[in-house]
Formats: structure tokens, C-alpha cells, sequence
């Protein structure tokens, strides 16, 4: 995957589709300044070279029924790759764990996991993560509220700080 210098367009192709995946070509197009033909082919070129590495709706998961998104800071007996690599299998085959990060320091993992209630959440606790193969200790923070949620990267634009871009 080789990978292209973006330049000034590129980097508002980028902004603008993290900020709204369902924008079309030619508004896209129409914010960088550009036609539409190229607009498409810098998209492709961006999707192809991994900088764009998919698009997906954002779901208001208390509509959905699931109101507890837990914290979940989980240690392993073991830390040698096989044992991690076994964790993060599992870890995939657990539809109510939706982001899993790797982490250095006195805990091995942090896991996101949402939960239709509390009971639920203890349910997984005991039955799935607190049993599963190398776990040594679980430390949990229930989530009360998102005060801030933006997916993705800064993305820096010539003469624009972040602070900028947000007003």
C-alpha cells in the first residue's frame, strides 16, 4: 500500500468525510476546491494508500437499548505474545466489548463495553471476562455521560490551528 503526500486538498477530502461520511462527491468537491472527477479519484487514491480506512453510521446506542458503557481495565498473568495474541482473539469474539486498546503500564488492556443494563454488564463480567483464560484481575468505571466524543484524528490544515477548525 504506497502511500500519497497529501497536500492542502487532501487534508480537507479528509476532514470533511471524518466529519460527515455521508457527504457527497460534489460538496466534497465543492469544499476543496475542486471538480468532481478529480475530487473521486483523490478519495479512491486516499482509501487505497490505508489513509481512509472505512465509513460507518454513528449509532445512539441508549435508542438501541444499551444505557451502561463500562471501563473495563483488565491485567493478564501473562504477557508473553502468545497469551496477549489468545486475549485479543477473544476479545473479538465478544460483541459487547467495542473498542479493545493495548496498553503499557501496570494494566495490560482497556476494554469498552456497553451493556443493555447493569445486569447485563455483570452477567459478561463474571460469565466471559473474569472467566476467560490468563485473566488475572478486572478494574471497572462505569461511564455517567459522554462529554466529548470525536472519532478519528486531528486533521491539520495550513494557516488553521484545531481551535480554529472548531468555531
Amino acid at each position: 500500500m504506497q502511500r500519497v503526500k497529501l497536500d492542502e486538498i487532501d487534508r480537507r477530502i479528509l476532514h470533511d468525510l471524518q466529519e460527515n461520511g455521508r457527504i457527497t462527491n460534489v460538496e466534497l468537491a465543492k469544499n476543496a476546491g475542486i471538480s468532481a472527477p478529480p475530487c473521486l479519484r483523490r478519495v479512491r487514491a486516499l482509501e487505497e494508500s490505508g489513509y481512509i480506512s472505512g465509513y460507518h453510521a454513528q449509532l445512539n446506542s441508549e435508542s438501541l437499548g444499551f444505557g451502561v458503557t463500562v471501563f473495563a481495565l483488565v491485567g493478564l498473568h501473562s504477557q508473553a505474545e502468545a497469551d496477549l495474541n489468545a486475549f485479543e482473539d477473544q476479545v473479538q469474539r465478544w460483541p459487547l466489548v467495542r473498542e479493545c486498546y493495548m496498553l503499557a503500564g501496570e494494566n495490560d488492556f482497556i476494554l469498552k463495553v456497553v451493556a443493555k443494563d447493569w445486569d447485563a454488564y455483570q452477567q459478561f463480567l463474571t460469565h466471559e471476562l473474569t472467566a476467560a483464560p490468563n485473566v488475572e484481575h478486572v478494574k471497572t468505571s462505569l461511564g455517567i455521560r459522554v462529554s466529548k466524543f470525536l472519532p478519528g484524528v486531528p486533521v491539520e490544515m495550513e494557516g488553521k490551528t484545531n481551535t480554529e477548525d472548531a468555531l
